[in-house]
């Protein structure tokens, strides 16, 4: 098989990403994988695609640190017909690029879909990434897993919402991953509110959902593959992200640390009753972020922390991935383009 990685730059990839250890993994079971950026892509005037992309080699792997040291030698890349892949896994950061290079989560999307177009397996499907580079997307799921949400640019209707939750609430840009600019307010003790809600509108809308008090505890990220938890050797892909200070975030990027964490039936029936939405948009490998009953964000993009887990039960998730690519793979060789690209994604 041969698979590549979208990432944001090759060059600023760390070794504890778990698009590293994707890579790593694919390589160590005998697949051609390779790295490519966001702006590594070109179409050429016949219409075929290429793009600049490195490997590691043909060698096997047992330091991540390794292998992404050969990835990134110098003048190590090469041009490569997108069409001569079987897969292309999109594993980009938005927000990384939010503000420098805004047009890099366009094209993203928009190359995902002429590659897709061209018969090669791409996940998650880009048709349905384009609408998920909004927070709006995660109003699309069941009512009864969410927080109580407003989206607004209005100030006297935020405030006003605020009071309706009791005067305690959390503010977050719509556009935006990693926890950046994530604000919790109290009406009755905090005078900043105004400034607060000036400072996320002057990017865009500003994202109001209700505080659940068990979010002291941290938050609970869930890997889930084809719309089911990732388990291996009994072990669900999954663990407790915790603050270490008194920041409400809990992301691993913000400083959050790393539990292990007894999956619940309440958190198996939310992972179902979001299921259906994740298969049918072709949401292959997603990060949900839980607290209590509740679904607090959808990572469909770059969902990291398999290295955590792996840390955490001494199970190394990873293969389970490649392996359902394989299986992708081999139904894609038997049924051609009969089967639409957010299918085969999820079958």
């Amino acid at each position: 098989m041969k698979i590549a990685f979208v990432v944001n730059d090759v060059a600023t990839e760390k070794s504890v990403y778990t698009t590293t250890r994707l890579a790593m993994t694919a390589t160590n079971m005998g697949h051609e994988a390779w790295l490519m950026g966001m702006g590594d892509f070109g179409y050429e005037p016949d219409g075929s695609l290429s793009a600049r992309a490195r490997a590691g080699g043909d060698k096997t792997y047992r330091s991540l640190e390794r292998y992404l040291d050969d990835v990134q030698k110098p003048e190590e890349d090469e041009r490569i017909p997108l069409n001569d892949f079987d897969v292309v896994m999109l594993r980009s950061d938005p927000a990384d690029d939010a503000e420098g290079s805004a047009w890099a989560n366009n094209a993203l999307v928009g190359f995902g879909d002429l590659i897709a177009s061209g018969g090669v397996l791409v996940v998650n499907d880009p048709g349905s990434l384009a609408t998920a580079l909004s927070k709006s997307y995660f109003q699309h799921f069941p009512e009864a897993v969410r927080p109580r949400t407003l989206i607004s640019r209005d100030e006297d209707r935020i405030e006003d919402f605020v009071k309706e939750l009791g005067g305690k609430a959390v503010l977050k840009p719509l556009q935006g991953s990693g926890g950046s600019g994530v604000f919790l307010v109290n009406s009755k003790e905090s005078p900043n509110l105004n400034q607060i809600i000036e400072a996320i509108a002057r990017d865009g809308y500003v994202v109001v959902q209700e505080y659940l008090p068990k979010a002291k505890q941290g938050d609970i990220r869930m890997f889930v593959m084809n719309g089911r938890p990732l388990k291996v050797d009994g072990k669900y892909a999954a663990f407790r992200r915790k603050s270490t200070s008194e920041d409400i975030r809990s992301n691993m990027s913000a400083g959050g640390k790393a539990e292990a964490v007894e999956v619940t039936d309440e958190m198996l029936e939310l992972v179902e009753a979001v299921r259906p939405k994740l298969a049918a948009d072709g949401m292959f490998l997603v990060g949900l972020d839980i607290v209590g009953d509740k679904l607090m964000e959808v990572n469909v993009f770059s969902p990291g922390g398999l290295g955590s887990c792996e840390a955490l039960y001494g199970v190394d998730f990873a293969p389970a991935v490649i392996e359902d690519l394989e299986r992708k793979v081999a139904m894609r060789k038997h049924y051609g383009r009969e089967l639409a690209n957010a299918s085969l994604a999820t079958l």
